[in-house]
């Protein structure tokens, strides 16, 4: 990929440590802002819009933990071109001049909302494309994007499975402050998301809301996100696979409007170093094998 002022980007990033600390992977799928030229050209909004899309400097946030031990994942491309916290073909047939394939997911909730593999609207509702797509651009992103990002998260998480017997996926999202309905609660300053106790064991939200509310944050528990599909698919937790989302609210760490990083920035990356930290020193034995509760 390409940014915009012509410096080659890779695609992703996937940070291994020297030396690593604990089987504890940080990734960050919504923060990238590399915009291809192709997908600004066909946009029918501009790009401080297409932006706010984005969870803005969350790979930032996370980016020194790989030298504090950890493996650090992050993705260069913007959300609103591909989105890999989506099942790998959730497409609006709305949005294309020809068929989907037979395979494709066009009835999920989140297809319905817009926001499914390629979105069709940023995440107020504004619609992105001038003109429909054709369905081989939207499988092409799909093939070349995607596709190679999961099977690098993939092989990362395979490689700690089998070094430490046990993995734990940190999905890392940032919220807006305020919900898109005026009878939303005021958001805190810290969701997690471990799909209502299906996608880890139960010590690991509970040590980051004993962590986080240490540090003087707000935490919720899975709403308004109960976690996505990384969530969702990587969390198996008899297998001794433990995936869980964070949502950190934008006020505590950027200006949403302006889109900077705030005064606070430096001290919520200290923290979340001391969450890490504070996730290392679970005692993993302790973690599995566990059966997630019917729901």
């Amino acid at each position: 990929m390409t940014k915009l002022n012509g410096e080659q980007s890779p695609p992703f990033e996937v940070m291994e440590p020297a030396e690593w600390r604990a089987p504890i992977i940080f990734n960050s799928p919504h923060s990238g802002s590399v915009y291809p030229y192709d997908f600004l050209t066909a946009s029918r909004i501009d790009l401080p819009t297409l932006r706010r899309s984005e969870d803005s400097f969350m790979d930032e946030l996370i980016s020194g933990l790989s030298s504090r031990g950890y493996p650090v994942v992050r993705v260069n491309f913007p959300r609103s071109y591909v989105d890999v916290n989506r099942e790998p073909y959730e497409l609006d047939p709305r949005m294309f001049s020809g068929r989907l394939p037979s395979f494709a997911n066009t009835r999920s909730m989140r297809v319905a909302g817009g926001l499914g593999t390629i979105p069709r609207v940023v995440g107020d509702g504004q619609e992105i494309y001038r003109e429909r797509l054709s369905v081989d651009d939207a499988l092409g992103r799909i093939e070349a994007l995607y596709k190679p990002y999961h099977r690098a998260l993939r092989r990362l998480i395979n490689k700690v499975h089998q070094t430490f017997g046990a993995v734990i996926v940190v999905d890392c999202h940032s919220m807006p402050s305020i919900g898109v309905s005026r009878d939303e609660p005021r958001r805190p300053d810290v969701v997690i998301g471990d799909r209502y106790g299906t996608s880890c064991a139960p010590l690991l939200p509970d040590m980051v809301e004993i962590t986080m509310s240490r540090l003087g944050y707000s935490v919720g528990r899975n709403k308004p996100y109960a976690g996505g599909f990384i969530t969702e698919h990587y969390g198996n937790p008899a297998s001794g696979l433990h995936a869980i989302q964070l949502e950190l609210n934008r006020a505590i760490y950027m200006d949403e409007r302006r889109r900077e990083r705030g005064p606070r920035f430096a001290q919520v990356a200290a923290d979340f170093a001391a969450l890490a930290d504070a996730l290392a020193s679970v005692p993993f034995g302790d973690l599995g094998p566990f059966q997630a509760a019917a729901e």
